[in-house]
């Protein structure tokens, strides 16, 4: 898989190739908004990114306007139109997986839920929305022309997203027999991470995945989400892979700031 702001490892020199990705690596995010370009004014000032749209992406089936935001002219996420504004203001992850069909059929049989079932993007692909037996809601992401970041693990791009659930034992159990390679096989790298939501959030926070993206000064970062017009959600707190904020935009989609 990709490290240090690498494009995804592919199977071989064609372009047109998917990643070879183990499944169950977190491989797209975006974030559902009101204000597609109050977003790209609060990121491209927060992260650097610059973007195209409006644009076709995982999360466009739904039927928003989405544009891609890019690092160094490469994509690390998408900002999306929501249809309803009941829908939630959030960051969501999207797993790879070789085959969605498949994969709803395993997350039904161990107790989770599909949301929407698995359909085509155009050529980009194949997503679906899916959520564990605690509730807590991700996508999956058969890629076809759209494999997903073109950058990672460097500053103002994806680096990581924690489970926060009410059974971490639960969750390992679910989770591990899903993605049993990309969290546990030998060449294992996750980028995914499990810990009980009353660690960090009061215990009535419902189970939710937190997208975490790297800086390199979190303090300096903090500063500028709130002159965007952001809030701090959760101050400086240590983990196991780097110290973390959380932060939400001026819309109100939460997202961690993560300092290795």
């Amino acid at each position: 898989m990709a490290e240090n702001g690498a494009s995804a490892k592919r199977t071989s020199g064609d372009p047109g190739e998917v990643p070879a990705h183990p499944e169950g690596v977190p491989c797209w995010v975006d974030a559902q908004l009101s204000d597609v370009a109050a977003g790209k004014r609060f990121y491209g000032e927060l992260f650097g990114w610059t973007f195209d749209g409006p644009a076709e992406g995982p999360a466009d089936a739904a039927g928003g306007e989405s544009v891609w935001a890019r690092l160094g002219g490469e994509p690390v996420a998408a900002l999306v139109r929501k249809r309803d504004g009941r829908m939630p203001t959030v960051w969501s992850v999207y797993f790879h997986t070789p085959d969605a069909v498949a994969l709803a059929e395993r997350i039904r049989a161990g107790g989770g839920q599909i949301v929407t079932p698995p359909h085509p993007v155009g050529g980009l692909g194949t997503t679906a929305l899916a959520a564990d037996p605690d509730g807590a809601v991700f996508a999956l992401w058969q890629p076809d022309g759209h494999p997903g970041f073109g950058r990672r693990h460097e500053p103002g791009t994806f680096t990581w997203t924690e489970l926060y659930t009410r059974d971490t034992e639960a969750a390992n159990t679910f989770y591990g027999d899903l993605f049993h390679d990309a969290l546990f096989g030998p060449d294992a790298d996750p980028d995914f991470g499990r810990a009980p939501v009353s660690s960090v959030f009061p215990a009535e926070m419902p189970p939710h995945f937190l997208v975490h993206f790297l800086v390199g000064d979190v303090e300096a970062a903090l500063g500028a989400v709130a002159r965007l017009g952001g809030r701090v959600r959760v101050p400086p707190f240590e983990t196991s892979y780097g110290g973390v904020a959380v932060v939400s935009d001026d819309q109100g989609a939460s997202f961690a700031l993560l300092q290795r």
